[in-house]
């Protein structure tokens, strides 16, 4: 299960991240609302750690604009304050549940796990993009009803291209998303993970059915591209992006 921890504050943020992985989930870190803005287009999380406050008292806006969305996750508020107005405010703004911070890793954990038990409707999207249908909960693809077999690291990295598609997506937003903050990556991962998912996509690829381009942009990043007939939707050569 990954969940997506909000807090500005980065060593405590750290230390709820480094509390939920030991028992049994996968984390990730935003210190702004606008990198959880980015990392949530880009991820489908299950649950949210939201941490208040935070400035200028932007956490319940963005909670409450937030929650207006479809199959938004479960969101867990952490607030600084053990008064009651402040936990029905957080609740009144569309969280699932409140803790007084700093709270027991072990209760945060287990507050997630019930979370997540709750029935509702959080089914996972089919991404299509041309010829391409990815079923983000089976981690499965399909190109033209013929299935493509991908890692996981690869099927993260379609995940979050179809997400963007007609967008470039930086190398270090690629590696913020695909790589744990413990995990060790080296300089030339995410150029040889691009070129194993543009081979396996071009080798599905069919002249009749021709499946979305993967682009280098040079010195940016990389993009996925749907452009049926246009004679400039190829795979470019892997060069170095940014």
């Amino acid at each position: 299960m990954r969940v997506l921890v909000i807090a500005d504050d980065e060593q405590r943020g750290q230390s709820i991240a480094d509390g939920i992985v030991w028992r049994g989930f996968r984390c990730d870190l935003a210190d702004t609302l606008a990198k959880a803005d980015d990392d949530l287009k880009a991820i489908l999380y299950d649950a949210i750690i939201l941490k208040l406050p935070l400035p200028n008292r932007d956490g319940l806006a963005w909670l409450g604009r937030r929650r207006l969305q479809p199959d938004f996750p479960p969101i867990l508020v952490l607030t600084e304050c053990d008064k009651i107005g402040d936990r029905i405010a957080s609740l009144d703004a569309g969280a699932d549940d409140c803790l007084v911070n700093p709270a027991d890793n072990g209760e945060i954990a287990a507050r997630l796990r019930a979370l997540l038990r709750r029935p509702g409707p959080r089914t996972p999207p089919l991404l299509t993009v041309g010829g391409l249908v990815f079923d983000v909960a089976a981690r499965r693809l399909h190109h033209h009803d013929a299935e493509v077999s991908l890692t996981l690291k690869e099927s993260e990295l379609l995940e979050l291209l179809m997400r963007r598609v007609g967008t470039v997506v930086r190398k270090s937003v690629i590696t913020d998303a695909l790589y744990g903050y413990d995990e060790e990556v080296t300089p030339n991962a995410v150029e040889a993970l691009v070129s194993r998912l543009r081979h396996k996509l071009g080798a599905s690829n069919g002249a009749a059915n021709s499946a979305p381009a993967l682009d280098t942009v040079r010195g940016m990043g990389y993009m996925l591209r749907d452009l049926p007939g246009d004679p400039d939707a190829h795979s470019t050569p892997d060069s170095p992006a940014s």
